[in-house]
């Protein structure tokens, strides 16, 4: 599974990759993460508002930190 953590390295970006690698070490799967801060290529994914969240090649969630219960969900 490839996660990439899409954002410029605000503090909601931050949060968002610190809450997502919780939530990969509370379901003992494995997982590439990723932090993705060049613009171009987080517009290739048709993100306008970070922080965003994508599960190999999918946007799951966008504009919002979400908590690490909440990412269980997409992953």
């Amino acid at each position: 599974m490839i996660i990439k953590v899409l954002g410029s390295g605000c503090c909601n970006c931050k949060n968002l990759e610190e809450n997502t690698r919780k939530a990969v070490e509370q379901l003992g799967i494995h997982a590439t993460i990723e932090k993705v801060t060049d613009i171009k290529e987080i517009m290739s994914y048709g993100v306008m508002k970070t922080p965003a969240l994508v599960v190999d090649g999918k946007v799951k969630i966008m504009g919002r930190v979400p908590s690490a219960e909440e990412i269980k969900k997409y992953l």
